[in-house]
């Protein structure tokens, strides 16, 4: 087991609870139809900040569009994420990560409110300040808080464009890409790094914690240091190592896009399932995995996903 029982347990709660978030805030926004000229929306609030997409009435969009629009997406972000990092423009990579983070957080507290006016601009009354905290502080309840609460709302931005057939290959696709950028390339450890390190932000859950020994031996520092530039001193000539127990955005989103889809294709018990069967995945790559060892958690949550879209298709269908 790569982390100890504790922490375990947690990134498996943090991971479960944004699942059902996520459930909850995709299924309270429906998708927009443009009947005549008008938009269209009988079954739930519209997404806000402009963010809807608009289906004409009778349009549908084919499998292969869906794919290509999100991976398109993807790749533009990707791209642009390494051309920031290779000029090191942290201020512009900080202003983006703001931008991002308040509107999927503006998304989330909305799908909160009750249908009353200007709950979308409260949504993001309320989002801003979290948004700057995490952005600009480093406060490790506030970030992990906040985390539980972007991925439901970028998940709400793609599902209304994703189909069952698109996010299967989707998945599939994400899961190699996966693979090749840890254990090949190593790329999402330096970008982890980078945004660790450098811009002081990470983008999915972060857990930091000590064993006992190192508990012990920074509970002697701060005895012996009062003040809080000698504290920081000491703490680094004492070369005191904290762990760290992450797991990325990508894979709390995508489990919540799938089950996302599935609840507006099958139902509310086969989107369940669904995540059910990435958090077993996710729950034997923790247990499995090694210490001081990186590894792709997309793969054995596709795996887990897949299972309960099995489950879901023969039996509960």
């Amino acid at each position: 087991m790569k982390h100890n029982k504790r922490i375990t347990v947690i990134i498996l709660l943090m991971f479960l609870i944004a699942q059902f978030i996520g459930l909850y805030v995709v299924g309270t926004y429906a998708e927009e139809k443009v009947v005549n000229g008008e938009v269209v929306n009988n079954t739930g609030k519209v997404l806000p900040y402009g963010m809807g997409f608009n289906i004409e009435e009778n349009e549908t969009l084919d499998t292969y569009s869906m794919i290509f629009s999100f991976l398109f997406s993807f790749i533009i972000a990707v791209l642009v994420v390494f051309l920031l990092i290779k000029i090191k423009s942290k201020i512009i990579l900080r202003v983006w990560f703001l931008a991002v983070v308040t509107i999927a957080l503006g998304i989330s507290i909305t799908s909160l409110l009750p249908e009353i006016k200007y709950a979308s601009l409260i949504g993001l009354a309320v989002a801003i300040p979290f948004s700057i905290v995490k952005i600009y502080k480093r406060n490790v309840i506030v970030h992990n808080l906040t985390e539980l609460l972007i991925y439901p709302g970028v998940a709400a931005i793609f599902v209304p464009i994703l189909g069952l057939t698109s996010i299967i290959v989707l998945l599939i696709l994400i899961s190699v890409y996966d693979m090749w950028a840890v254990w090949k390339s190593k790329i999402m450890q330096k970008m982890a790094k980078y945004q660790m390190n450098e811009l002081k932000i990470f983008g999915g859950f972060l857990i930091p914690y000590a064993s006992k020994k190192v508990k012990d031996k920074i509970k002697l520092l701060k005895s012996r240091y009062t003040s809080k530039k000698s504290l920081e001193r000491n703490f680094k000539k004492a070369k005191i190592k904290i762990n760290l127990a992450i797991l990325g955005g990508g894979d709390v989103v995508f489990p919540i896009i799938t089950a996302g889809v599935v609840l507006k294709t099958w139902g509310l018990i086969p989107a369940i399932v669904t995540i059910m069967g990435a958090f077993i995945g996710l729950l034997g790559l923790l247990i499995y995995s090694e210490k001081k060892k990186f590894y792709p958690a997309m793969p054995f949550i596709t795996a887990g996903i897949f299972l309960g879209l099995i489950v879901s298709y023969f039996f509960l269908i």
